[in-house]
């Protein structure tokens, strides 16, 4: 965060600072390209020995005002927009991983990361191992190989809320000499900041709370620049000349940024993913009140995950911020001001009461989506996580009755108005 200001102030401030004359609000450079008058000013910004903008697939104004602020919040050194947190999820790994390398996860991820791993990845070679991070640190350490290149996880699993402790698993990451990275969307840094806890690299579905609105797609990631990737031999990838860009060494030339630089100038180039700038601009407005929002999402789903546990049409109730949860410790620990909007619980009667309570709710929307500031639910067996098997299901925590909950921003009382009205129809 900037010197001196709190984090509610750095949600507003953080990432661009306009001089004399120039506009107060972040202005959208929607251009592909930039003007130079000479090419020598140019070839300096191909071989990276100068800042600048050329072509906005790799950087541009407002995206990276955007990204600066997001790593401000999250205390890192640099960050890098991506046009959808699956690309982020993705650039994240293969930034440092290619064929023949091995990624430890945790299992308990988003469907549509676990299917990233455990299908498309594994076809360009990439490993990857699912373990339980609540399990010992014994049985996690077995999952090693000499070719694990990093350890993955979600500080708050969705859709089935486990709370990492993270402290652990980067102690385990570390003593195999390989980062963590941990997808911190649901928190996001108003309740948990993972870097201050040992996490190397923390990324974003910025599609959700960030912009909380439901109005852009994106992603981000950020670089805490505390890893040390010349410790070992692991990340050539860092710590050797890239041929397809000069001959440079990212670890040499640029230090504790050398990840998201590399991120922008070989992955963005080759691969794209890159958010547009109107895209950022309205991320930007998120950000600008997410703190006040984050706060009434946790307010709003605390009373409601307490109202559901006296409910004798719900069969349970998982929401680690209710008292007797078995992640109410870790959550006070990672997460004091509250994990996030999203609660997940089961109907009496299975999925066939779950479909007619979802069914029958008028205020809250069936929506694939999530950390929305307008309430809406999903039933994850059925949408996200249709393509998993069932043991695939079993072992991500996603049975038949569940449903996943996005508390909104609206008045409580409507909420749980309209939650009664559609158990009474169960």
């Amino acid at each position: 965060m900037e010197k001196g200001y709190h984090f509610n102030t750095n949600c507003l401030h953080s990432g661009y600072e306009p001089k004399n004359g120039e506009p107060r609000v972040l202005p959208i450079i929607q251009s592909t390209t930039f003007k130079y008058d000479s090419s020598k000013e140019m070839a300096q910004l191909f071989d990276l020995e100068k800042d600048g903008y050329f072509y906005t697939r790799l950087q541009n104004p407002t995206n990276d005002a955007v990204a600066a602020k997001i790593a401000a919040l999250e205390g890192g050194v640099a960050a890098v927009l991506t046009s959808s947190g699956q690309a982020a999820s993705f650039f994240s790994i293969f930034n440092i991983a290619s064929s023949g390398d091995h990624i430890i996860s945790g299992s308990k991820i988003y469907g549509g990361t676990f299917n990233l791993f455990n299908v498309t990845m594994k076809k360009l070679g990439i490993d990857f191992t699912f373990i339980d991070p609540d399990d010992l640190e014994e049985n996690i350490s077995r999952a090693f190989k000499p070719n694990t290149k990093a350890v993955f996880a979600e500080t708050l699993a969705n859709p089935t809320l486990e709370v990492l402790d993270i402290e652990k698993l980067a102690k385990i990451a570390h003593s195999h000499g390989v980062p963590l990275i941990v997808d911190n969307t649901f928190p996001t840094p108003v309740n948990c900041r993972p870097i201050e806890f040992g996490a190397d690299i923390v990324t974003h579905s910025t599609t959700k709370y960030m912009d909380g609105h439901a109005a852009t797609v994106g992603g981000v990631i950020v670089d805490s620049g505390n890893f040390d990737w010349t410790r070992n031999d692991k990340f050539p990838g860092l710590t050797t000349p890239d041929k397809s860009y000069h001959g440079v060494t990212y670890t040499e030339r640029f230090g504790e940024t050398a990840y998201i630089t590399k991120v922008v100038s070989q992955l963005m180039r080759d691969i794209g993913c890159v958010p547009s700038p109107q895209n950022s601009f309205l991320l930007n407005l998120g950000l600008e009140t997410l703190f006040l929002r984050v706060e009434r999402h946790c307010q709003n789903a605390l009373q409601i995950a307490k109202y559901l546990s006296d409910s004798n049409k719900i069969s349970w109730v998982n929401y680690p911020s209710l008292p007797g949860n078995k992640y109410y410790d870790l959550a006070k620990k990672y997460m004091p001001g509250g994990t996030s909007g999203v609660i997940s619980f089961g109907i009496t009667g299975g999925q066939m009461a779950a479909e007619k309570f979802t069914d029958s709710l008028k205020l809250a929307s069936i929506v694939t989506h999530v950390a929305d500031c307008r309430t809406c639910l999903l039933h994850p067996a059925s949408t996200t996580h249709r393509q998993l098997s069932k043991q695939e299901l079993a072992k991500s925590g996603v049975t038949p009755d569940l449903i996943r909950l996005s508390v909104g921003i609206e008045y409580v009382e409507d909420i749980i108005n309209d939650i009664s009205q559609a158990l009474s129809k169960v």
